[in-house]
Parts: C-alpha cells; structure tokens; sequence
C-alpha cells in the first residue's frame, strides 16, 4: 500500500505545495524529496521495510506499511497516523495563513466536513485495505486539541520545517482579528474590542515573533491563536466586571434601571440579561452536540475485513445489517432529512432583526466606565488573579484547576467559551493565567516575595 496523506480539503492540498522546500513522494517505505537525486541522502526516512517470504505470501499481513506499523516503533522514526495527518492538515492551514483557527478544524471533523473517522472509505477501489492495515486507519475516538496540538510540532519538527510565515496585524490569526471574531460570536459589545487590543498591546502577544511559528528553534512551539484570544476576552471581563459573584450583578442592576429611564438612548450593557440569553442558547446548541455524538454511526459503509477469504463473510453480514434497517425504517414514521449545512467559522449568529434574542453588539459600557481627564477607565479597581501557582518546569504552567475554587460567574464564562472551542476547560483557564501573568507582573513579583519571606520566617 502506497504511504498517503488525506487531506480535507483543496486549501490542504494547495498549502502541502508550500509547507517545505521539496515534494513528497514515497519511495520504498523512504520519505524522500523530488527535487534532487542529492537530497535523498539528507532527507530523514522512514525503515525499509524486508518482509519475509512468509509475510508477503500471506493473505492475512496486509501490506507492507501494515506490517511495518504493527512493529515497535523506534527511536526517532516518526510514523504517520491519522492524527498526525490532521495535524499536517493544520500545518498547510498556518503555513497559508488561511482564515480557520485549529478548533474550526476539529469542529469541521466532528461535522464530517473533513474525512476524519472511517477515512479508508474515501479511498479508490485499487487501494485493498485488510489485515494489519485495520491498525492504521481505524479511528475510534474524536480528535482531540491538546494531541492535534503536539502533534503539529512534532511533525514540524521532524520535517525540520523552516521558520512560517510571520503572524502580523492583517492576518486572521493575529490576537485584534480573532477577538474581534469572538466577540461578535460569544454577543458581547463592540467597545469591548479596545480593551482587547489594550491588553494584547501591553502583554506583548501580538508581536510577529511571539506569534510566528519556527520550528528550527530550541525550544519549538506555536501559539494556540483562538484559545489565546478567548482567554484575552476573560481577562477584560474580569477587569470590567470582577466575576466575582457581586459586582457583576450590582453593575447589572445599575444598567437595567438606566435602560428603563432612557429606552430611547443606546443600552447600557446588562451583564445578568446578557447570561440569561447566553446560557439558553448554549444549552440548545450543547444538547443538540450531545444528541450527534450519541447518534453517531461509527461503524462504517464499506468495512475493512482481515483477508480476503473473510471478504465475502464480512459483506453479507453488512448487506444483511442495511437490509434490517430498511425494514425498521418502515416501520417507524418517515423522519425528515436533514439537510447538511456548509462548514462555517460561526456557531452563533447574532443580529438586531432577531426578535426572539437580545444582540447585545451595540450596547454601550458608559455604565461600567469613568472619565479620567481625556481617557475612559473602569470604576472597577480591584482583580483577582486566576492563579499563582505555576509548575517549577520550564513550561510554567498552571498546576491545577478546580472549579469549587472560583466564582460561578467565571464558571459559567469558562465552560461557555471551552464549549465554543470544544477544549477542556483546564485549557482556557491556563491560557488566562498565563496571560494575567504578563499583565500584571509586579503583583505576582510580589506575591512571590511574600511566600519566599514567609518560608524564611518558618525556618
């Protein structure tokens, strides 16, 4: 069998062009460059493969890649897998700079928009998939963000892929444009949009080399663009509002008594409706997501079978098994078809003609701010920093999440914006952390000095 990769869309197989210097073709197990007979020597392969005898006359080894991959895998040998080709499909995607964030994939997999589970039944008929060839190809599990993330980086790395095209203010993956996205997604007020560059200005993330992806360099790692700009949202929330379980719903007493004095002039925003709206919407998209997945047929149209003695075994029992379902389907009132939709970036959809929903895009936040000689500032003064234990590592990260630790409100805006990006929600309330971190790095400065002065005091 042929090593291939699937890609899921004309935007993947445009990007593969561009992603590295030379053309990919398989050789006799190798992964080598097309360019020039010298660069197969430097290209980094994969294992020659020498079946026996015994194992290509056997009906039952499959292929040679199928055999191969059954093997324990070596040190340093990257073996390709469905998961790593999803993530390869994402390295086309950042390399090409196009207008789809790494939960929009993931999201377009669970919708079928991109052949992710059962891939071998987009293949041509010459391509015989049996055997250890089951191994390969069978996915039981939906993609998850923190592997696919990994995953693209080590395949990056593996390829020793150069330095990507630079992340800069007029690219859809910047912080400005992806919380400009969000922020019309999740139905929160348009002014919301200068704090968000105001944080990203100050906390230095939206510079070309914090955000440009190199995977040449020591310590290789790209940046999780929509989960960063989620996170950016958080932190001016928490600013604004405090999430503190009293603030919020005291400034959301404050606007509703305004806007009912003054229906004629523009809103103020009202925190406590803006949740009501919110978390019924979210409710029905969430069990609508549960019900697919609980639905989800998983066996597949065209089965992969052992050998080809168990072909025709395996083809009655399929045919008999669409025979049964015709007949129950009889039985049972015809349901509606569904009509599959396109694959869009939006799951929400917000807009003043609605009637049945509140769109809270043009509110104002005059409730919430104050004017200090020429510029705007929060009445809020205080914050609440997410965390300030970070692991002793390299990496720095957040120890752990507990949600009985925190407010309900900064509950329910986590596992809301998770739910939007389908990440767990340890995820985001990291990406927060590490953020209030470059925002506010002489109080964690200090906090450090106080545990330091206390440990001496113990001693």
């Amino acid at each position: 069998m042929k090593f291939c990769i699937i890609f899921g869309s004309a935007t993947c197989r445009r990007a593969s062009r561009h992603i590295a210097k030379t053309q990919f073709i398989p050789v006799e197990g190798k992964l080598c460059g097309a360019d020039s007979q010298s660069d197969v020597n430097t290209q980094k392969s994969f294992p020659t493969i020498k079946a026996s005898q015994s194992e290509t006359a056997s009906i039952c080894s499959g292929s040679l890649d199928g055999v191969e991959y059954s093997q324990r895998k070596e040190k340093g040998i990257l073996k390709m897998t469905v998961p790593k080709t999803l993530a390869f499909c994402y390295l086309s995607i950042l390399w090409q700079r196009e207008t789809i964030t790494l939960s929009d994939l993931l999201r377009f997999v669970e919708e079928d928009h991109i052949p992710y589970i059962n891939t071998f039944q987009h293949f041509p008929e010459e391509m015989k998939l049996y055997g250890r060839d089951k191994g390969i190809f069978a996915i039981e599990s939906w993609p998850d963000y923190e592997d696919i993330y990994k995953k693209s980086i080590e395949v990056a790395t593996f390829l020793d892929l150069p330095r990507f095209p630079d992340v800069t203010e007029d690219c859809y993956l910047h912080p400005n444009i992806l919380c400009m996205k969000y922020l019309m997604e999740l139905n929160l007020p348009d002014e919301m949009h200068n704090f968000t560059c105001q944080v990203v200005k100050m906390t230095g993330i939206g510079e070309v080399n914090f955000l440009t992806f190199d995977p040449i360099a020591k310590m290789a790692k790209t940046v999780k663009y929509d989960v960063q700009a989620i996170a950016i949202i958080v932190v001016v929330l928490k600013l604004l509002f405090l999430l503190d379980d009293n603030l919020e719903w005291s400034l959301s007493n404050l606007a509703e008594k305004y806007n009912e004095k003054n229906k004629e002039d523009k809103p103020w925003f009202d925190f406590r409706k803006w949740y009501q709206v919110m978390k019924k919407a979210v409710d029905e998209k969430k069990q609508k997501w549960e019900q697919a997945r609980a639905k989800y047929f998983w066996k597949s149209e065209k089965p992969l079978y052992h050998s080809s003695i168990d072909k025709s075994v395996v083809y009655k029992r399929r045919e008999m098994v669409v025979n049964l379902q015709k007949q129950f389907s009889t039985l049972v009132d015809s349901i509606p078809v569904v009509v599959k939709k396109g694959p869009s970036s939006f799951q929400f959809s917000w807009t003043e003609e609605d009637t049945d929903r509140i769109c809270f895009h043009g509110h104002s936040l005059q409730g919430i701010l104050k004017r200090k000689g020429q510029s705007l500032t929060t009445k809020n003064s205080l914050y609440w920093l997410s965390t300030q234990k970070f692991c002793k590592s390299y990496c720095k990260h957040v120890t752990t999440y507990e949600e009985s630790n925190f407010s309900l409100s900064y509950q329910f805006i986590i596992n809301l914006f998770s739910f939007l990006l389908r990440i767990k929600t340890s995820l985001l309330h990291a990406e927060v952390s590490l953020i209030e971190k470059r925002l506010f790095k002489t109080k964690y400065s200090k906090t450090k000095k106080k545990s330091r002065s206390k440990k001496v005091r113990r001693c």
